[in-house]
């Protein structure tokens, strides 16, 4: 299981195109339907403070999530935008939960 973590900010004014190209990779990973693939992300009160939480069943399946065009567009745009702060990765391992996830 690989468990990542990312949170970065925008300028304002990117914000509605991030969430735009964010909705796009969520949409192509629905049509996928990719087993091994959770993903996720939230917009901070700030309204330009964006956090992702993705989890995969391995190392395969987040190299088919960073494989997708949509991924590739956000990517490429997000880089471009002048982040305000830019993404702070951690990778995280499960502690505990209430879940049932990878192992």
């Amino acid at each position: 299981m690989k468990v990542v973590r990312v949170q970065y900010t925008t300028k304002a004014e990117y914000a509605a195109t991030n969430q735009a190209n964010i909705a796009a990779v969520v949409n192509e990973l629905k049509q996928l339907n990719h087993p091994g693939i959770k993903y996720g992300a939230w917009l901070l009160p700030d309204g330009k403070t964006f956090m992702h939480f993705d989890q995969f069943e391995s190392e395969e399946a987040h190299l088919v999530l960073q494989g997708l065009e949509s991924f590739k567009k956000f990517a490429a745009e997000l880089w471009a935008s002048e982040l305000e702060v830019e993404p702070v990765l951690d990778l995280l391992s499960l502690a505990a939960s209430t879940e049932d996830y990878y192992k």
